[in-house]
């Protein structure tokens, strides 16, 4: 019914930057509200970890790994977020996963969807 779809992943170099995306759509209906929205993220061999996230008044937490490089933004209207990541770090490189948190569709406006995105690879490399 809801889902989300990211894009923007890819390689970058510890001197770039990377823009990631992710947008909730619904297939009829139109979506109400969105608690939270945000980004994790999972390297290989290890557990899904969070990267930012931001609520619905706009208060944002941060992974104290990113603190200061990243920056996560969020258009209500759209339903959509963005990661912005600036000097990337080797160890950033994971597969990026877009979550959203009690979201609301006009459809079944008395249940609570979590989404998961379906995950894009950012790999830092030097």
């Amino acid at each position: 019914q809801v889902q989300l779809v990211e894009s923007g992943g890819g390689l970058v170099q510890p001197d770039g930057s990377l823009r990631l995306s992710c947008a909730a759509s619904v297939v009829s209906g139109s979506i109400l509200s969105i608690n939270a929205i945000g980004w994790y993220r999972q390297a290989l061999g290890k557990e899904r970890e969070l990267v930012a996230t931001v609520s619905k008044n706009g208060s944002a937490n941060y992974a104290d790994s990113v603190k200061g490089r990243f920056t996560i933004s969020r258009d209500s209207a759209k339903n959509s977020v963005d990661l912005q990541m600036n000097s990337p770090k080797p160890e950033d490189t994971a597969v990026y996963y877009c979550y959203a948190f009690r979201v609301v569709i006009s459809t079944a406006p008395y249940r609570y969807f979590e989404l998961w995105g379906q995950g894009t690879q950012v790999t830092v490399f030097s």
